[in-house]
């Protein structure tokens, strides 16, 4: 193969950019998107196994030049009592700590270094349409352009319109839970460095202080979704009041912190893709939540996608035609993020309950004791994965 496609310049589709541009791949972004500011409002946290696959990248230093170290998580029960205090992660290497920062500035960054390295990044460019053929896959684009390359990747979200093309019905389900995030200043700096975990009796609610003394904070909430039109919104202050009853029914520092809240609260609600969706057909894949998005339970979507680049990049690498290396993919990933949807999928819909002492809600994931293998961009993929002759 010479050229690949990546559709979607968020998190996926800029490290996949990346890791085949370092596979020595000749690649190009098309993002929908007419600037880097997609989901500025939300916040995320990426936990060691995605910053371990920033750093396979050289992408180290794009993204801790932004957001903060988180190196240990508090567990508070509905009454505020402090039932756990654990380290995160592997919080001794600086490049590995869990780190908190904003979607949109961890996507601008992404997408400014891919252009620092010379990769051809496309804003505006909205897919309409796909041709998948034997040799060559072509995208066509709202706005009446087209590209073509050896093999299309679609990075493009949970609404990818190339999962449309892959697997025709496989839709976004409701998790059970609406998410809300939203920021509140005027916090002691001196409570920084950790992520405090709330499990309340109504709702789930996590925060953690920058720096700068504002609290990031989520809540994730059990009930109907939120309507269509207001998640193109800031909530609304009924929305927000809402909110901080239900919270404030426990004696916690959640109602407090969204009620100090700043203006523009973000809704969303908690989606899953369904398990067994097809991934791939022909000479076209989807990657990141295009493919296996999760509820955000877990808190495991971004550090996924990242996971997703680097492997993909390496079975493009070490495999000698593209069937072979999509079917490796595909044996490496799989079994790892589809039960990462089922786990927090349960967590979400109160049928699996987070371990009160802060350790891992659920059993060991599918191919944790040979990640950090699969991930080191100097063994052969193969190998890493026990798939070599």
């Amino acid at each position: 193969m010479t050229r690949i496609l990546v559709i979607g310049g968020g998190i996926a589709g800029t490290a996949t950019a990346l890791a085949l541009h370092k596979a020595g791949f000749d690649v190009a972004v098309h993002e929908a998107h007419s600037d880097t500011a997609e989901d500025i409002g939300a916040f995320l946290t990426l936990a060691s196994n995605g910053m371990r696959a920033l750093a396979q990248l050289d992408a180290s230093d794009a993204v801790t030049a932004i957001g903060f170290p988180l190196r240990s998580m508090r567990v508070l029960d509905d009454r505020g009592g402090e039932v756990a205090h654990v380290p995160l992660g592997e919080a001794d290497d600086t490049r590995l700590r869990y780190r908190c920062l904003r979607r949109g500035e961890l996507n601008a960054a992404l997408q400014a270094e891919v252009v620092r390295r010379g990769i051809g990044l496309s804003h505006g460019a909205r897919l309409v349409s796909v041709e998948n053929g034997p040799d060559k896959a072509t995208a066509r684009f709202a706005d009446g352009s087209a590209a073509t390359g050896d093999l299309l990747i679609g990075a493009d979200g949970l609404n990818s319109a190339l999962r449309r093309s892959i697997a025709p019905g496989a839709e976004p389900v409701y998790a059970g839970q609406s998410v809300f995030y939203g920021y509140t200043p005027g916090t002691p700096v001196e409570d920084t460095g950790h992520i405090t975990m709330v499990r309340g009796s109504t709702a789930a609610f996590g925060y953690a202080v920058s720096p700068a003394g504002e609290t990031y904070w989520f809540a994730r909430v059990a009930g109907p979704a939120v309507p269509a039109d207001e998640l193109a919104h800031p909530t609304s202050s009924r929305r927000r009041e809402q909110l901080v009853e239900t919270l404030g029914k426990d004696a916690t520092p959640a109602a407090g912190i969204v009620a100090a809240s700043i203006d523009g609260i973000m809704a969303t609600n908690a989606t899953e893709i369904p398990l067994g969706t097809p991934w791939r057909s022909g000479r076209t894949l989807i990657i990141g939540d295009a493919a296996h998005a999760a509820s955000p339970a877990t808190g495991q979507g971004a550090s996924m996608a990242l996971e997703d680049a680097v492997i993909l990049a390496k079975s493009l690498r070490d495999t000698p035609d593209l069937d072979s290396a999509l079917s490796l993919y595909e044996t490496c990933r799989r079994p790892r993020v589809e039960h990462n949807i089922t786990a927090s999928g349960e967590i979400s819909r109160g049928t699996r309950t987070p371990s009160r002492t802060g350790r891992a809600p659920s059993p060991q994931r599918p191919g944790d004791d040979t990640l950090t293998r699969q991930l080191d961009w100097n063994v052969d993929l193969r190998t890493a994965s026990g798939a070599a002759d």
